[in-house]
């Protein structure tokens, strides 16, 4: 079996549950994946055979995506930011959106080596070492709630930026230690905050299987996280420094008054690549 027809057949299966343009995408994804492949040379080979060693993988694969599962937890992989990170249902998919938050900082903070960032919520690590990779001689903390998260975060450090430290901490209860009162230049965070009202508009693909717990807030109380990061930072922030959400396209404006109402400065919210509302920052 060819390439080319290793795609289409995987391709089909998955129209069941995808349109067709999004299960060929999948499908690609897969191949490349299990061949090592970069788009270009995936393409090279369509005509190629491709090797009963890999041909034997796909049924498992397939039987995996037609219960929803998201390809890159089938894989075990996902892409952010030029780094190929290990993900798990215990960590959130990293988003190409997310992405965006990582070019702001590095456009804003990016001129003056030894910035001191603090990343909550880090899940699969992305933000964190990304940034630790963009922004010179950095010193990154990163924090999160879980610890299957954190180990996961800790394993694509390993590989990715050594020089990232961890700590499992609940910030709706307490703050890292180690961390003094006006030290920090940059306080980042893509907190949970999709409200359970909007839980119908998700797909299973979603609901089923990335975690709940970095995904929704109460509809009664939807900035929960918002207000406690703009106290912490407020605390922990030096002069002149910046805090940066990745925010809820609904609440952008009520996001960004919450940090007006504390006394940062420049606050504003900013649109991703497809128009909606994606990040709100500020400076104290």
């Amino acid at each position: 079996m060819t390439l080319r027809d290793a795609t289409a057949s995987l391709t089909a299966a998955l129209t069941a549950l995808y349109p067709e343009s999004e299960a060929d995408a999948i499908a690609r994804m897969v191949l490349q994946h299990l061949l090592h492949l970069d788009g270009l040379h995936f393409m090279m080979a369509a005509s190629q055979p491709v090797q009963p060693s890999v041909l034997a993988q796909l049924p498992a694969l397939q039987t995996r995506l037609l219960a929803h599962e998201p390809v890159q937890y089938a894989l075990g992989t996902a892409y952010f930011a030029g780094m190929e990170l290990e993900v798990t249902p215990a960590t959130l998919i990293p988003r190409p959106e997310t992405e965006e938050l990582v070019r702001l900082i590095e456009r804003e903070q990016g001129t003056t080596p030894g910035r001191r960032v603090l990343d909550v919520g880090t899940g699969s690590g992305c933000l964190a070492l990304a940034l630790a990779r963009v922004l010179p001689a950095a010193e990154v903390l990163a924090v999160d709630i879980s610890p299957e998260a954190l180990a996961v975060a800790r394993r694509n450090a390993a590989l990715w930026a050594p020089a990232v430290a961890f700590q499992q901490v609940d910030i709706l209860q307490d703050v890292p230690t180690g961390v003094l009162p006006g030290s920090l230049d940059v306080l980042v965070s893509n907190p949970p905050y999709v409200r359970e009202s909007e839980r119908a508009q998700m797909r299973d693909n979603v609901l089923a299987w990335e975690p709940a717990t970095a995904l929704f807030v109460p509809d009664d109380d939807p900035l929960l996280f918002y207000r406690r990061l703009t106290e912490i930072g407020h605390d922990l922030l030096r002069p002149g420094g910046a805090i940066y959400f990745e925010i809820n396209e609904a609440l952008g404006q009520e996001t960004a008054d919450l940090l007006t109402q504390r006394g940062f400065a420049e606050v504003r919210v900013q649109e991703d690549i497809f128009g909606k509302a994606r990040v709100v920052r500020g400076e104290k």
